[in-house]
């Protein structure tokens, strides 16, 4: 699979600061049928960074209403990636 197929775009959020502050970890959405391994070579192909660790979680969609209908919106997967504490990732660090 190729590597902008599996990390779809970086999560910049309050939480992703704080632990990307303390821990160097970095957060992305990923493709919900990837693996870990895969990741870490997506990760390592695009930024150029020695991964570390990779810690993933599927969070489930949140319900919409519409009128009488409730519908859920699609689960999505998002992926922790610790980096080398020299290394940063540089589209990220401008924000």
């Amino acid at each position: 699979m190729d590597a902008y197929a599996i990390v779809k775009r970086p999560l910049i959020t309050e939480k992703g600061t704080f632990i990307k502050e303390k821990g160097n970890y970095y957060s992305f959405e990923v493709d919900k049928n990837s693996t870990k391994t895969e990741i870490k070579k997506a990760i390592e192909e695009i930024f150029k960074v020695h991964v570390l660790d990779v810690k993933t979680v599927v969070l489930p969609g949140k319900s919409k209403r519409f009128g009488r209908s409730i519908s859920a919106a699609k689960k999505f997967k998002k992926a922790y990636i610790k980096i080398k504490s020299q290394e940063k990732i540089e589209i990220i660090e401008g924000v």
